[in-house]
């Protein structure tokens, strides 16, 4: 398991040695998963811990909130992700405004070789750190002397389209869920409770639970083929996301219909991988339409789902299984 190293645990020599990366690797997308894979073949090789070290929040959303990105996923769906891909450590640091103005030769002599014993460090092609983002891949080569680490810089990874945080943003909000599986190498996901609506789907033949969620990359409104897991299984679903236009309803909500299960969730945490639009969200004439076309969304779901690549579910375990505190 995944060990989590936390600001508080930190004192010098945490690690005798270590082979290290930095960033805030929202999404864990394919870029992401390979600098990964490079960190950990070469831990295994040099018998060192891999070690990712990663802020709480997103450095924007403290120095300059209104450019700060719509997270992709939550933290602690960042950690299952980052567990998955085989990673031995992961440290969180609470990003502050004090934590901002340490120089970039002070991060890396006091914290990354002091404490973490860093060894190897593996960066991203455009990785800029410390006060003001003064620190680059000059400013490591020449640490790299001083303070005797190897270094390496990844170049950019992807094929005719760039694997990149903001590629994912922006494909989710257009709703191009094939072009943000495509980057992330997995079905875009929220999770969340669900909790009780106004049981208008139950009335309908159709009944839907209701989420609550803390994630901030949502799909345009709209109805979806998902997959929907539940306790480490995956269920076939449609989900409705935005208004209920029929009934008037103001507030945007997020549904689900499971196509094979009929038990209460209540209080239960789901996740939601969207595979595929089906269809906008319309206003029907009355509740007749409207049940008549969740019929239809329901039989295209199935048919979308039954073709769909189940390999692209992550992560496969529920979301919160990482417990953590930002000290």
């Amino acid at each position: 398991m995944m060990r989590i190293i936390q600001k508080s645990e930190l004192v010098p020599h945490t690690l005798e040695r270590s082979v290290v990366t930095i960033g805030n690797f929202d999404g864990v997308h394919r870029g992401h998963a390979e600098l990964f894979r490079r960190l950990n073949r070469c831990a295994k090789m040099l018998g060192m811990p891999s070690v990712v070290v990663t802020f709480e929040p997103h450095p924007l959303y403290v120095l300059c909130r209104p450019k700060a990105p719509i997270l992709i996923t939550t933290f602690q769906q960042k950690l299952s992700l980052i567990e998955e891909l085989g990673v031995d450590i992961v440290v969180i640091l609470p990003f502050t405004t004090e934590f901002s103005q340490i120089t970039p030769d002070d991060f890396i002599r006091d914290f990354l070789c002091n404490i973490l014993g860093m060894h190897h460090l593996i960066i991203g092609h455009d990785y800029a750190f410390g006060k003001n983002r003064e620190g680059d891949y000059e400013t490591l080569q020449r640490l790299a002397i001083s303070e005797r680490f190897t270094l390496q810089d990844m170049e950019p990874v992807g094929d005719d389209l760039i694997f990149s945080s903001s590629g994912v943003r922006r494909a989710v909000t257009n709703g191009e869920l094939a072009v943000a599986a495509r980057i992330l190498g997995r079905y875009h996901i929220i999770s969340g409770v669900v909790v009780h609506g106004e049981q208008r789907g139950e009335s309908l033949g159709f009944p839907t639970a209701n989420i609550e969620t803390c994630n901030q990359l949502i799909p345009p409104d709209g109805v979806y083929a998902v997959w929907v897991t539940i306790s480490n299984t995956h269920y076939m679903g449609a989900c409705n996301v935005g208004k209920n236009l029929t009934f008037g309803a103001n507030s945007r909500t997020i549904e689900v219909f499971l196509l094979d299960m009929s038990e209460k969730l209540y209080g239960l945490e789901i996740t939601i991988h969207f595979v595929q639009q089906l269809r906008s969200v319309q206003k029907f004439a009355n509740a007749g339409d409207l049940q008549s076309a969740i019929a239809e969304d329901v039989k295209n779901a199935r048919v979308v789902l039954s073709s769909s690549d189940q390999t692209l579910i992550h992560p496969g375990s529920m979301v919160t299984r990482v417990e953590y505190n930002v000290r």
